[in-house]
């Protein structure tokens, strides 16, 4: 068995079984026709359960064999362009590469004698990024496994940073439209059920600043402590971008942490053309960034930032084993004393061998790309008849409902492009989100990869409204 054991007397194997690998994905890539086959859970369940994973093959062909019948064929393939849902973004070629990498060496990012350079490359990257945003100076931050992780840590440390003894008088404000992370946030942090304040948005999904404002106000009135505003740049729903201006400005006149959730919209921060879209966020105290949504990187890369690095004690633990006391005096640099994570992937890697490659003019062209996308995706939908859309995109996130010009029950309607959604998803032939608004099912875009054309979107549309016509049909014969 130590033949399977990576290091200098496996390299060669290494080497072929990571090629043949490699050789799989690519030819599936280049055959992939479709963003998926349209297998449901019921035929490819039974076939995963009837390997014995205590028979294994031996062999790494017979291992590829078997895994492109219960995985690579059926996998949901986002490089395709008609993979139109979710927040997740095909990949370029040196963050894969940087992958490949990071996993064969196996570093981990929590004490500098377990990784070394790493350490400082990290640190590096963190750096470039709360420069971007414009944190200034004393800014510092990590790598985390995502945005919920990012949002979690940025409101552990408004929360001890608010200094309040009794947790059930804290309050953290945030959009309707807002992550749901937000509030499993603060259940995880041991706030009441009334802890989480939303406040309601314009026609744009945007925050309103004078609701804000309300509510900050009532905070003081009733005795409460507002510890957080958690602002959004590019909500998932609808890629809306809060004001964050005047936020900041309701934040600083009344004493509360500012975090802005840039999960999605972090990609502006690369942009030639719509940076001005984040102004204001050079304010925040906290800034979560998702390098896996709008920068093009394999799950996951993600980080979370701050405007005081001193801010990040309150997560900061000591094990004599790990990272005792007397590092900080020998300025060794340990990352465990800034995450929540002890063991931690080298993800920042791939986050580097892009900016070494194609740098960040690179990253904000693809970006700009999709946000033009949308726009003209907007402007095709604004156009036809057969669709309602709910706003003008801020990125790359439409939201629409097929609207039948001979039916006026929404209920019916809303049964129509729910199975309009299902019935693609079969088919294999695209896949579309679904969200609700005001309490009405409507269907969504997030358009993350610049491969999709608008001759796309369009065919997806029609797609789209010939399964909601064909249900409507089936619908009338039943009725009659």
């Amino acid at each position: 068995m130590r033949s399977h054991l990576l290091n200098g007397l496996t390299a060669e194997h290494y080497r072929r079984s990571v090629t043949e690998g490699v050789e799989r994905v690519a030819a599936r890539l280049a055959t992939t026709d479709r963003p998926f086959t349209g297998v449901t859970v019921d035929a490819l369940a039974p076939r995963i359960d009837a390997i014995d994973l205590d028979r294994p093959l031996g062999d790494t062909a017979a291992v590829l064999d078997e895994l492109e019948d219960v995985y690579l064929r059926d996998a949901v393939y986002f490089h395709h362009p008609r993979y139109l849902a979710h927040l997740n973004c095909p990949v370029v070629i040196p963050a894969v590469l940087g992958e490949a990498v990071l996993s064969a060496v196996n570093s981990s990012l929590d004490t500098w004698d377990q990784s070394a350079g790493g350490t400082l490359i990290e640190r590096r990257l963190v750096d470039w990024t709360a420069a971007r945003i414009g944190l200034g100076p004393a800014a510092d931050g990590v790598f985390t496994s995502g945005g919920t992780q990012s949002n979690l840590q940025a409101l552990l440390l408004a929360r001890e940073e608010a200094k309040c003894d009794t947790p059930a008088r804290l309050r953290v404000l945030t959009s309707e439209a807002g992550h749901f992370s937000v509030s499993k946030a603060a259940t995880l942090l041991g706030l009441g059920p009334d802890a989480v304040v939303t406040v309601p948005v314009d026609r744009d999904k945007r925050m309103q600043t004078v609701a804000l404002a309300h509510e900050l106000e009532r905070c003081a009135k009733d005795g409460l402590v507002p510890m957080a505003v958690v602002a959004t740049a590019g909500t998932t729903d609808f890629g809306s971008i809060d004001p964050l201006p005047k936020i900041a400005e309701l934040c600083a006149r009344y004493g509360v942490w500012m975090h802005v959730d840039a999960a999605y919209g972090c990609g502006l921060l690369a942009s030639l053309r719509h940076r001005d879209r984040l102004a204001g966020i050079e304010r925040a105290d906290s800034v979560t960034v998702d390098y896996h949504k709008s920068f093009f990187q394999p799950v996951s890369s993600s980080a979370v930032l701050v405007r005081d690095a001193a801010t990040l004690r309150h997560a900061t633990y000591h094990a004599d084993y790990l990272n005792p006391r007397r590092m900080v005096r020998e300025r060794i640099p340990n990352q465990v004393d800034k995450s929540l994570q002890t063991t931690r992937r080298f993800d920042a890697l791939k986050l580097w061998m892009t900016l070494r490659t194609m740098g960040a003019d690179g990253i904000g062209q693809l970006f700009d790309e999709v946000c033009d996308l949308a726009q003209e995706g907007w402007e095709l939908l604004a156009a036809d008849p057969r669709f309602d859309v709910v706003v003008r995109p801020a990125l790359s996130t439409l939201v629409f409902r097929y609207v039948p010009a001979a039916v006026t029950d929404p209920a019916e309607i809303d049964r129509a492009n729910l199975h309009a959604r299902k019935a693609l998803f079969a088919s294999g032939d695209a896949v579309v989100a679904g969200t609700k608004v005001a309490g009405r099912h409507y269907l969504k875009f997030t358009l993350l990869n610049p491969e999709t054309t608008t001759a796309d979107i369009a065919a997806v549309l029609d797609l789209i409204a010939g399964h909601a016509e064909q249900y409507l049909g089936e619908s009338l014969d039943r009725a009659s």
